[in-house]
């Protein structure tokens, strides 16, 4: 998942690999369709703007908001989440770039709208969370 990252500024490599966890762990949870894990991933107070534009304001609503939709509407999505770019923005506080690939339940890319995300991942007194993010929905590329 750190393959051909563009970091920008000085960012250790521990916190390089923290960060790249919270996108593994997200995508994991993802996947697995475990709202809990994905809430996890979150600040308590995190704002974070789905790929239809709506706005949700803290890991329970996140969590909560994420429970029947990995049981309707996302159950039989999946996606490959890719890191592209790492910005410094003050000390343990971290902009993430992260390409989402749609994919089957075995991890073979599908036709499908892709995902381009920005995640701000931040140190908390729980561990390293998404403070603040949006997600986005983009056309499958042209082959």
């Amino acid at each position: 998942m750190t393959n051909d990252v563009q970091v920008v500024g000085n960012i250790p490599a521990e916190v390089r690999e923290a960060v790249t966890g919270v996108v593994k762990a997200l995508e994991k949870a993802f996947n697995a369709k475990d709202p809990d894990a994905l809430g996890e991933q979150y600040a308590r107070d995190a704002s974070w703007t789905n790929a239809v534009g709506r706005t949700l304001g803290g890991r329970e609503e996140i969590t909560e908001f994420s429970r029947p939709a990995m049981t309707g509407f996302l159950k039989d999505s999946y996606a490959r989440y890719q890191v592209v770019r790492l910005l410094e923005i003050a000390p343990e506080v971290i902009a993430v770039n992260v390409a989402q690939t749609p994919v089957d339940a075995s991890g073979e890319p599908v036709r499908a709208p892709h995902g381009r995300a920005l995640y701000v991942i931040a140190r908390r007194e729980d561990g390293w969370k998404i403070v603040a993010g949006q997600n986005n929905a983009i056309d499958p590329p042209t082959d």
